[in-house]
């Protein structure tokens, strides 16, 4: 089959791979429908987060199931599924408190040996171990290109909120305006915030953002703290939510958040980073950190995107062959899409 290989920083290929096999009862075989570009893609891409050359890449995935192992039991062949960008077995001290996304036996798909060895999802099929945890069958009404988004992009912004106790009447600020920024600020309306301020220096995602219904601020063009501070009578934010991963994200997320505020890193840190504790302490804020539990969530998420609370697909900028995987690779890196569906 085909599919999409690391090769080098800045380096990626479509090569002929063995076709997957089922190797443990739990096992399934999905035909690829549709496949994500997301921007963990980028760190292996960047070359920040180290992967084998030649590994298959790629994590968000939908499509038919073609074969199950014997202990496969909520999808069958012929199913039209959505996977979770990891595995978890269901059984550890982790899985059994619902924290599936820290299971001591997960695997992230296309992520190489470090996280499991287990080849991605951008090819024309994908071995998905744990089938019964890690796939969902899609509701017949939904295209593929948004029930993608329910195992990684919208779970991932839809846990940034749950997980930092978001509260009906909430002040929300989320920085980074990518596709899981943006999924937060959804998700944060949808959970009834009273108002959410997105922040990113690329205008269209701003204006994504406000059709949202987010309160837009340009992070060259405004003063973050007096705009914040002026809405929310000097206090700041409730919730202020990292979706960048930079350091310099962190701080000014520290620096909105109220006094005993949350901020919520769901952006990706892969390096140590230096933050101005002295302000988190004497402010007393929670910081949360840490992926997302998508398995957890993923079946609240599909939900709210069936009911169109939650709706990703003003996202898809882009559909793109398998094959031009090396062009989409590049378009995403210049920040020239904000989501590429590649299709088998």
């Amino acid at each position: 089959m085909r599919a999409v290989t690391f090769q080098a920083p800045f380096e990626v290929r479509v090569e002929e791979v063995p076709d997957p096999r089922i190797t443990a009862p739990g096992d399934a075989i999905v035909k690829v429908q549709a496949t994500g570009v997301c921007g963990s893609d980028l760190h292996i891409y960047h070359g920040r987060v180290k992967i084998e050359p030649g590994f298959v890449i790629g994590h968000e995935f939908v499509g038919t199931v073609l074969q199950t192992g014997d202990h496969v039991t909520r999808v069958k062949p012929g199913d039209r599924v959505l996977g979770c960008f990891q595995t978890a077995c269901g059984r550890c001290f982790f899985c059994l408190r619902g924290l599936f996304h820290k299971c001591e036996h997960s695997r992230t798909f296309g992520h190489g040996a470090t996280l499991g060895d287990l080849a991605g999802s951008q090819a024309e099929q994908v071995l998905v171990p744990g089938a019964d945890l890690a796939l969902r069958r899609v509701p017949e009404s939904m295209a593929s290109e948004v029930a993608l988004f329910a195992g990684d992009v919208m779970g991932t912004g839809y846990h940034a909120v749950v997980d930092a106790g978001l509260t009906p009447g909430d002040s929300v600020g989320v920085l980074g305006l990518g596709p899981v920024g943006l999924c937060a600020v959804q998700a944060a309306r949808a959970f009834g915030a009273a108002q959410v301020f997105a922040i990113d220096s690329v205008q269209a995602r701003l204006d994504l953002a406000q059709s949202f219904g987010a309160v837009p601020l340009h992070l060259e063009e405004s003063d973050l703290r007096q705009e914040v501070r002026a809405a929310t009578e000097g206090r700041g934010l409730d919730v202020v939510v990292d979706a960048v991963g930079d350091p310099r994200a962190l701080e000014s997320a520290i620096r909105l958040a109220r006094k005993c505020g949350t901020v919520q890193a769901i952006g990706v840190y892969a390096e140590r980073c230096e933050v101005h504790m002295g302000l988190a302490w004497i402010k007393a804020l929670r910081l949360h950190t840490g992926h997302a539990n998508v398995i957890g969530h993923v079946d609240a998420v599909l939900a709210l995107m069936q009911a169109g609370r939650l709706d990703p697909s003003p996202l898809v900028t882009h559909h793109l062959p398998l094959d031009e995987a090396a062009d989409a690779y590049a378009l995403y890196d210049r920040r020239e899409a904000l989501k590429i569906v590649l299709q088998p």
